[in-house]
């Protein structure tokens, strides 16, 4: 089985393999976690109902699914969106925690859990702004 980008593989994207509702449950654990979390729950809104449909079809989009977050929200630019916060190595470290608690909460198979979290690990660090 050769990797291809985005966690997928010769025999088809994470997407094609799981179907939409995985990447809503795990928008919809993550949110449920970052609610009860002290120090990343103030860096969010206070409703979460507009942040998980966001979250959901960006991961969609990003594992191989259709392109709903480009269509409505233009180019993901993680990066600029993520700026007014800031994140250091705490905030990293508490944000993929959480995402793993995500993907535990949406039983994400490990094969694909792995491919995730190789992501999630890459893009939390790029968005740090704070090494302080």
């Amino acid at each position: 089985m050769n990797d291809a980008p985005n966690g997928g593989t010769r025999e088809g994207t994470l997407y094609d393999r799981l179907g939409p509702e995985p990447f809503w449950a795990i928008a919809r654990a993550f949110y449920a976690r970052i609610e009860r979390h002290p120090r990343l729950r103030p860096m969010f809104p206070q409703e979460f109902e507009e942040a998980i449909r966001n979250q959901a079809e960006f991961l969609v989009q990003y594992f191989g699914g259709p392109t709903a977050y480009s269509a409505r929200k233009g180019h993901p630019r993680l990066r600029m969106r993520h700026m007014q916060f800031r994140i250091g190595l705490q905030e990293r470290n508490d944000w993929l925690e959480v995402m793993r608690g995500a993907l535990d909460d949406a039983a994400i198979p490990e094969a694909d859990r792995k491919a995730m979290m190789a992501y999630f690990e890459h893009t939390a660090t790029f968005l740090m702004n704070d090494d302080s």
